[in-house]
Order: C-alpha cells, then sequence, then structure tokens
C-alpha cells in the first residue's frame, strides 16, 4: 500500500500543480491498534506555487481524494486522503489545533522531502498550548461517549483515546503521543481497568470492532468520573505565550523558496 500512497502523492501533484511537503497515517494505523479491514487514513500538508498566493480572492485551502477531489489514476478503495495548504496548517498550529499536532507526531510518516517540516515539527514544540487541545479531546470523548448504553469496541477506543490524550495533557503539560499503548502504559496503573483496555485492542485488532455489546460499569464510572474532572481542570488553566505569527509567516516564505525556488 505504500507504493500505491507515493504514486497517489505524485499524481496529486501533477493533476493539482502544487508540492506535497508532508503525508502521514492519522488514524487506527497511526494509533497502534488497525484492525485487518481498516481504512488509511493518510494526510499530507501541501504548498502551491507563489502566483496562487497572490490573489484578491481566498481560494479552497483543502484537498480531499477521493471524497471531493480526483486525480487521473485509480484509488485503492481503503485509501481516505486528505491535506491542508501550508498557510492553512500554520494558522492552525498558531492556535495549537491537535489535529495538525496529530499529524506532525505521527508514528507512520509516508512522505517527507523538504527540510521545512523539520522546522515546523521543532517549532510545534515551543508553540503547543494546553487550553485548546485540553477541550478539543474531552469534548471529542463526551461526544463519543453521549450514548452509552450500547456501542461497538470501536467507539469505546474513541472515547478513550482522547479521553487519555487529555489526561497525558493535564500530566506533562505537553503534547500526547499519538500511540495509544504509549498513553495506557502511562496513565492507567495495572489493574481491571488497564487489562479490560487491552483485551478492546485485542479484540478491535482482530476485527470485531463494529460488535455491539452494553458498556462494562467499571469504563463507564471511569470515562463519566474522568470527564467530569477534565471539564472542570481546564477552566483553571491560564497560558500566556508571545505572537509567533511573525516567525510562521518566515518559514512560509522559506517553504516557498526550498520547495520552487531551488528545483
Amino acid at each position: 500500500m505504500k507504493d500505491h500512497i507515493l504514486d497517489v502523492i505524485k499524481q496529486i501533484e501533477i493533476d493539482h500543480d502544487l508540492k506535497i511537503l508532508f503525508a502521514c497515517e492519522s488514524g487506527s494505523r497511526a494509533w497502534g491498534f488497525p484492525s485487518k479491514d481498516s481504512d488509511y487514513d493518510v494526510r499530507f500538508i501541501y504548498i502551491h506555487k507563489s502566483d496562487w498566493y497572490l490573489s484578491i480572492d481566498q481560494k479552497r485551502d483543502v484537498i480531499e481524494i477521493p471524497a471531493r477531489d480526483s486525480i487521473s489514476i485509480p484509488i485503492d478503495p481503503l485509501l481516505d486522503m486528505s491535506g491542508w495548504e501550508l498557510t492553512k496548517a500554520l494558522r492552525l498550529l498558531r492556535k495549537s489545533n491537535p489535529s495538525i499536532i496529530e499529524w506532525l507526531t505521527s508514528t507512520v510518516v509516508y512522505y517527507q522531502p523538504y527540510t521545512v517540516i523539520d522546522r515546523i515539527k521543532v517549532l510545534n514544540q515551543t508553540l503547543f498550548s494546553p487550553v485548546p487541545s485540553l477541550y478539543h479531546y474531552v469534548n471529542m470523548a463526551k461526544g463519543n461517549f453521549r450514548d452509552p448504553e450500547e456501542g461497538g469496541i470501536k467507539k469505546y477506543l474513541n472515547v478513550l483515546r482522547p479521553l487519555l490524550a487529555a489526561q497525558w495533557i493535564e500530566k506533562y503539560h505537553a503534547s500526547p503521543p499519538i500511540a495509544f499503548q504509549e498513553l495506557v502504559e502511562d496513565l492507567l496503573p495495572a489493574g481491571e481497568m488497564k487489562d479490560s483496555v487491552a483485551l478492546l485492542v485485542k479484540r478491535k485488532m482482530a476485527g470485531e470492532e463494529l460488535n455491539l455489546e452494553t458498556w462494562p460499569d467499571l469504563m463507564n464510572e471511569y470515562v463519566s468520573e474522568k470527564i467530569r474532572h477534565l471539564e472542570t481542570y481546564v477552566k483553571t488553566i491560564k497560558v500566556e505565550r508571545a505572537d509567533p505569527t511573525e516567525e510562521l509567516d518566515m518559514l512560509f516564505r522559506d517553504a516557498l523558496r526550498e520547495v520552487w525556488y531551488e528545483e
């Protein structure tokens, strides 16, 4: 599949007249619990030629393959690719958006031909703000947990992963690792809850992710208590940091020079 992903990347560049700076896995394959039928959720950052940016009109800054955009070669049905234009990605990084942070910290990188991404990754470490990330992960966990009476294993994990990510931020005041097992090992003590999570992961990877069943009381109580605690905790945080816009502007200009002027 990696060869196919690289072929699709090259075709996107040709068909849409741009360059892709970075492509990674962002779904269960990056989290560490794919099932045999899991999609490949590939996310990428791209840059246009200079003239694209010299316009009085704001243009579309997202590409979604094959959901909304097409290319001139066939695409594997398990492949889902979407990308953000570089200035959009940098604006989101300025706000400490968790999605772009997860891309940059993905454990599965398919493509990274330019040095600008290494600079962005370093900058990400200094720009991180816990508040937007905490709200993002707590709301994600709460939204997925809204109807706990019945759900599949995939739903359980889609509650637990953001919930543990939020707890990591509370504990370390840093962006959480994308690998689910790293969160589990650090944040769950040995015992029944940790054993239950290990069984969920094992069953999900065995292909039981959509099996409907009632939430175990232990997990229901754990999730409810942690959501209540984190909703209270996030309101107590106050973070001040310098405006990074000038540095991000310079990084964008350097990317244009690296990609287009040095070919």
